[in-house]
């Protein structure tokens, strides 16, 4: 169970956990139920692993690196003393999340895995509904219009 502080979003699942539960199920039914296989050529696979590998860690080093400058933790059920606009803040309010997205569809064209590319909007679907939706009403609730104002000029993801 999470330890979460008093003043913090009521988040109760780790948003990498979510990933990484995708990425071993996908890794599991593609070896033991159904092996479903990217149509792409392998040039493209390789591109497409490594052009999304790099894009999302980036995307997430530099929303870490953020998070460190401003002296916060990252997790979501801790709190959050300021919110962060800069960085890739300034162009995605979920660049964590965002980032694991990228690493987990790179993951599916080094492994040419097509369960772990058909999971990824269920993954974000599943990571709005335990953290983001719960994140967004805390900051809303902590910061009021600085914040509505943040979420009027920033997309969700990219």
């Amino acid at each position: 169970m999470i330890a979460r502080d008093d003043d913090a979003a009521d988040v109760r699942v780790p948003p990498p956990l979510v990933y990484v539960a995708a990425a071993v199920a996908g890794v599991l039914l593609h070896l033991f139920v159904y092996p479903l296989e990217l149509p792409f050529p392998l040039p493209v696979c390789v591109a497409g692993t490594i052009i999304t590998g790099i894009a999302g860690a980036l995307l997430l080093m530099a929303a870490l690196v953020a998070f460190l400058r401003t002296g916060q933790n990252p997790k979501p059920w801790k709190t959050t003393p300021e919110f962060i606009g800069t960085g890739p803040y300034r162009w995605s309010r979920n660049p964590m999340y965002a980032g694991m997205a990228l690493v987990l569809i790179a993951l599916a064209f080094a492994l040419t895995n097509g369960w772990l590319l058909a999971f990824v909007p269920v993954v974000l679907a599943i990571v709005y509904r335990t953290a983001i939706r719960h994140e967004e009403a805390y900051l809303d609730e902590k910061f009021g219009d600085s914040y509505r104002a943040y979420k009027r000029s920033v997309r969700r993801w990219l």
